[in-house]
């Protein structure tokens, strides 16, 4: 039986620098192997280098081999940006590749309520599991629980929820990790200048991903003895961007590097550099744009790298719930269980290195 997509029913020193830079990026990437062995759950090939996106493979092993139908329901916000869609887009995509899989996707909301209608439509209809990305985890946690109590394998992806009892297991990012890898390239970039301008465009500050984000690029920042002498928050839409950019460009005659949190509001940020003509530094974006690999790619603008923040952690999450509902576990680990988290590498692109990203990534 080929997967099916049916829409749901709506309801200091040198040597301690470095030994302290090389803890950031440990914590930065502790789980970098869980989500290697995630990519290739299903493959017995040999590993591929760690900084390369591992391929989707359908035809490694016994997990690969055609089970028991598994039904699972599949819910998201809206795709009112690029990376979100991709999120989408990549779940049914991955559900796509194996017959033994029925992917139901509900209309993707910001409406919590709307949401909330939506898993307990999942759990009445008695699918074996949910890949819930919550517009508002604290907000889905008593549902997603009480799918949980229902008997239903629930995976938790990107925000998430309250209560250890309302996943199985959880999928997401790294955005400590996202601030640690800009703010190391920074370092490597003008870390020898220790009169170097450093600013930031956020995205929205409220948010714990933003402050998270943040907090790890001033740290890896303060290992190079540079700190952020510029900051602007956005609001992860390209008008935002646009504006907090100018605003910046304005309060800053002289800048020497910058990151911006996230590559759909980059492009309100890149419109509005071309608009002041500056060009006197280099920057840095955040989630993995296929418009900003390809700048990197040209090597034509001040922006020359971005950060991942993977659009394939609800992928990741169809592959575990299928993996959990069969009695399976990843192929390349000793553990009989699928972990209960995967925390998802944030690698730096480069103009090195884009052409081993650029086809995963989406389109802002």
């Amino acid at each position: 039986m080929s997967a099916r997509t049916v829409a749901a029913r709506p309801t200091g020193t040198g040597t301690t620098r470095t030994a302290r830079r090389r803890r950031l990026l440990l914590t930065a990437g502790a789980l970098l192997t869980t989500a290697g062995l995630l990519a290739g759950c299903t493959s017995n090939e040999p590993a591929q280098d760690d900084d390369a996106p591992q391929a989707a493979s359908n035809d490694g092993g016994e997990n690969d081999e055609s089970g028991e139908t598994v039904r699972i329901g599949f819910s998201a916000p809206a795709a009112d940006h690029g990376w979100m869609g991709a999120i989408t887009q990549a779940a049914i995509d991955e559900a796509d590749k194996y017959d033994d899989v029925e992917l139901i996707v509900a209309e993707a909301t910001n409406d919590v309520n709307l949401q909330i209608s939506q898993v307990e439509t999942f759990i009445n209809d008695g699918v074996d599991a949910i890949v819930l990305l919550p517009f508002d985890g604290a907000a889905l946690t008593e549902v997603a629980t009480q799918a949980m109590e229902a008997g239903i394998t629930v995976i938790n992806v990107d925000r998430e929820f309250s209560s250890p009892f309302a996943a199985r297991t959880t999928v997401l990012g790294d955005n400590y990790g996202m601030g640690v890898s800009a703010g190391t390239y920074v370092c490597e970039q003008v870390g020898d200048n220790k009169d170097a301008v450093v600013a930031e465009i956020a995205g929205i500050d409220s948010l714990p991903l933003t402050q998270d984000r943040s907090q790890g690029f001033a740290d890896a920042l303060a290992d190079c003895g540079l700190d952020v002498d510029n900051r602007v928050a956005a609001d992860f839409t390209v008008q935002g961007g646009q504006q907090a950019a100018a605003n910046l460009l304005q309060a800053a005659p002289q800048i020497d590097a910058l990151w911006n949190h996230d590559d759909d509001q980059g492009v309100g940020v890149m419109a509005a550099i071309d608009e002041a003509g500056r060009d006197e530094f280099v920057m840095v974006g955040g989630a993995g744009s296929a418009n900003v690999m390809r700048s990197i790619e040209a090597d034509d603008t001040v922006l020359k790298a971005t950060v991942i923040y993977p659009s394939t952690q609800a992928a990741d999450g169809i592959r575990l719930a299928r993996l959990i509902s069969q009695n399976k576990s990843m192929g390349d680990l000793v553990s009989i269980s699928v972990p209960r988290t995967v925390q998802l590498f944030a690698p730096v692109v480069t103009k090195d290195n884009v052409d081993q990203y650029l086809p995963t990534a989406f389109e802002s």
